[in-house]
């Protein structure tokens, strides 16, 4: 690409809304907003910043926090909240951010390059730490440490992507964090023009070693965020950007999908999807949503497109009546809805005349770009929504308004991605400011990725504005995860490796506070997965926030309907399968209340396996930080893989702990922490488990139950929420440990949310428990039971009785304990 960097020299201090007339054609800013909060901003004229900013800009806060500061002519020094910033103007402006009690800054700008202009963009180069770990920036190929790599910050259609290799994906949020045993720094960009990083790829031996974050348009306004662990900077962020938004109970269940479904019309797709329900309740497979392809809206005659907002009638003669059904199975609908119309598209006149579509400035006529259209890779001409447009918004909201009348209680946002051709095409901006153009190269094409996500969320809302809405998006901004409350890896290919590579992509999605997240199980296209394969993604699946098997697999005679995955596919294995997605089902409550944790506190679900240990220098290792093998899921369940076919055992490191871990398969042995080990696991059985002693897993039943809020549960034969336990892990001798969740109604968009705290104490002689309970939520279990690990004999003591003991089917002693 061509190079025309200009770094301004001369800067001089300009008072707050002043001006010095012909003097000072460059502006340059920094706030210290709130304790480790800090913003800086470079503007001009030809470089205007963001217009439509990614969050909004926070008011300053920093009332009853102790602040000093210092100035000389040409820099400033400013002490809050236990960090130093300087800031020195005497050439290029110099950046530098140091936490109290360290030897060295934390951060610091490039000498002599560190805000410049370049053509119609601009240039952030700061210094690069080598050897330490980077992460972020929403959603980039494995391994997790994006450290000596190069990114696009833009985002693609990247059907079938190396997940090793291929640059970009699906997220535009250009987050990037820094973490050190010191402490941790992150830097946030609220552009949405496309971009680059070079986080220390590029070498240069006159500037040393530097990070450079490019936008291709307009002026830099970012967020500067410093804390001691990457937990405080994530923190930061989401007081900054928002929290991940509440997640309806019943997306916590097994998600099925496939396009081959919705795309029959012999026999007809909604006689197949109830042919598919059955299969479920034949092998006995809890079910709680269905992804419905876009195949529900190809055209019933030639040329047969995919029009969003349409039913094909022949394959779905009745919607309703069809919605309806899949209700009585229990079973929700997610719709698929694609932000754009072909030419043939019925509303489509309607949608140009009305100004709803981006304007082609060499034209001046309806921008036209090749679109997908039908089967694999086929494609058409037609337009994007412009959600700029108050047409093209409004078009859309009665259409996701619509759906949700039908009975969908989801609606899928795919293919928004916007991979329009031109940068100078230009948005509507109905109500917005258009001082510095129309042009979607400074507005940012990601721009209507949020919009279209603020779109659906608004139809769900005013339909139903006490039920929290479910928006599951494939693309996403930092602003999109405001409106939606899920989203996923898009459409990865069937591999092992594609398997090992997922840890890392969510590990930096939940750092990016995407953190229900999940991948197609299995792997979106490519080959069926062998049953060894497919046992072992199920098997690694359920312990991740989102649980959905969902593909498209096609080849060259087939690129219309396609293959899938189902459960049952091998009937060797299907018996297997049912146990780990009847484990999935008694996992919610632990896995939700995580999604209540990461609401209230922007706490990732899935966490880098040095999350919390940062004093153990092991975790800083090269291994360790690439995050494709092991991670935590919570606090206590410390989640390994097999990633080889045949391979039957797990290197996995133990982080320094007082009291070490079990391993929650056979042999279940106690193993002390600060090690290396090899877990064995064989592929018929687990894959490699550990608890981490003191901690507890709260768990429900294994099938569907209904909600205590979910009045509106789709099956007559709803199974009621009422039963409880926590499966402890006490340590040999005397010890005291507390674990505590959270539950509310699952449904509400303003729940009451209620906090469990479980205290149980060991001793030799046995293990005494308490249960606390904090909140009005009132839940429908009234008895908890206790699960002690395999092998565990000591007896439950409740206010110094024994508690009533049997065994499970795993051999495990369980307790009734009354609350």
């Amino acid at each position: 690409m061509p190079q025309r960097e200009f770094t301004p020299q001369e800067y001089a201090v300009v008072q707050e809304n002043g001006h010095v007339e012909g003097s000072v054609s460059t502006d340059f800013t920094f706030q210290a907003l709130r304790p480790g909060l800090f913003r800086t901003t470079f503007s001009s004229k030809t470089h205007p910043l963001p217009p439509h900013p990614s969050t909004p800009r926070p008011a300053p806060d920093l009332e009853g926090v102790k602040a000093t500061s210092k100035s000389s002519v040409s820099l400033k020094t400013i002490n809050v909240g236990g960090v130093t910033a300087t800031v020195d103007w005497s050439g290029p402006p110099l950046v530098s951010l140091q936490l109290d009690g360290q030897s060295a800054p934390i951060h610091r700008d490039l000498d002599f390059r560190s805000y410049v202009a370049e053509s119609t963009g601009i240039a952030h180069y700061t210094r690069y730490k080598r050897d330490t770990l980077h992460v972020g920036l929403g959603e980039k190929a494995a391994p997790m440490n994006l450290s000596n790599r190069n990114f696009i910050i833009s985002a693609t259609d990247c059907f079938g992507y190396d997940i090793y290799r291929t640059d970009p994906l699906y997220k535009h949020i250009p987050l990037l964090i820094n973490a050190t045993p010191e402490g941790c720094v992150g830097i946030f960009s609220t552009s949405h023009s496309r971009g680059t990083y070079a986080v220390g790829s590029e070498i240069d031996g006159l500037w040393g070693h530097f990070k450079v974050y490019r936008q291709d348009y307009g002026g830099l306004e970012e967020y500067l965020m410093v804390g001691k662990t990457v937990q405080d900077v994530v923190r930061i962020y989401a007081d900054l950007v928002g929290y991940p938004l509440l997640v309806p109970r019943w997306a916590f269940g097994y998600i099925a999908g496939g396009m081959k479904y919705s795309m029959l019309d012999e026999p007809r797709a909604s006689d197949a999807l109830m042919d598919f329900a059955a299969k479920l309740k034949k092998h006995d497979i809890p079910c709680s949503a269905f992804q419905m392809s876009s195949g529900y809206t190809v055209a019933e005659t030639e040329p047969k497109t995919r029009n969003v907002f349409t039913w094909n009638h022949h394959r779905f003669p009745d919607p309703e009546g069809f919605v309806a059904k899949y209700h009585e199975e229990g079973i929700r609908i997610i719709a698929n809805v694609k932000p754009y119309v072909l030419a043939n598209h019925p509303e489509y006149s309607n949608l140009v005349s009305s100004g709803a579509l981006f304007t082609d400035p060499r034209t001046k006529k309806s921008g036209v770009a090749r679109l997908w259209s039908a089967g694999g890779g086929e494609s058409g001409e037609g337009g994007h929504i412009d959600f700029t447009s108050e047409s093209g918004f409004k078009w859309w909201y009665e259409g996701v308004k619509a759906l949700r009348k039908c009975g969908i209680e989801g609606i899928w946002n795919d293919n928004n991605e916007y991979t329009i051709p031109d940068d100078g095409w230009q948005c509507a901006l109905d109500g917005r400011s258009s001082e510095f153009g129309n042009e979607v190269g400074l507005w940012g094409r990601s721009l209507h990725t949020e919009l279209m996500g603020k779109s659906s969320y608004d139809a769900l809302v005013d339909l139903e504005p006490d039920v929290r809405p479910f928006v599951l998006t494939r693309s996403a901004t930092a602003g999109t995860m405001r409106y939606a409350a899920s989203s996923w890896a898009g459409d990865n290919v069937t591999s092992w490796d594609g398997m090992k590579g997922a840890n890392s992509l969510s590990l930096n999605a939940g750092i990016s506070l995407i953190q229900c997240y999940g991948h197609d199980i299995g792997g979106f296209e490519g080959p069926q997965p062998s049953p060894e394969l497919l046992l072992r993604w199920v098997q690694l699946g359920i312990y991740s926030q989102r649980f959905a098997i969902n593909c498209f697999k096609t080849d060259e005679n087939d690129n219309t309907i396609g293959g899938v995955i189902e459960p049952w596919m091998y009937p060797e294995i299907t018996p297997l399968i049912r146990d780990v997605i009847k484990r999935r089902y008694e996992l919610i409550p632990y896995l939700y209340s995580l999604m209540l944790e990461s609401h209230l506190t922007a706490l990732a679900p899935q966490r880098w396996i040095g999350w919390g240990y940062e004093s153990d220098s092991e975790v800083w290792t090269p291994e360790v930080m690439a995050g494709e093998t092991q991670y935590w899921l919570g606090d206590t369940i410390m989640v390994g893989g097999v990633y080889e076919p045949g391979d039957t055992t797990a290197r996995m490191y133990l982080p320094k702990n007082e009291h070490g871990y079990l391993n929650l398969n056979e042999p279940h042995q106690h193993l002390p922490g600060g090690q290396w080990v090899e877990i064995d696991s064989q592929w018929k059985e687990s894959i490699p488990l550990l608890a981490r002693v003191g901690g507890g897993i709260v768990v429900g039943k294994d099938l569907q139950t209904r909600s205590p809020g979910d009045h509106r549960f789709p099956s007559p034969n709803a199974v009621e929420d009422d039963y409880r336990a926590v499966e402890i892990f006490p340590a040999a001798g005397t010890c005291e440990f507390l674990y505590s969740w959270y539950e509310d109604d699952g449904i509400a968009a303003k729940p009451e949310i209620s906090t469990f705290t479980l205290k149980y104490a060991s001793t030799d002689e046995g293990i005494s428990v308490g249960l606390g309970k904090s909140g009005n939520f009132v839940p429908a279990w009234k008895e908890l039971h206790i699960i002690l690990p395999v092998g565990e004999k000591r007896p439950v003591l409740q206010a110094g009785s024994r508690c009533t003991r049997k065994e499970d089917s795993r051999g495990r002693a369980v307790f009734a304990f009354v609350f």
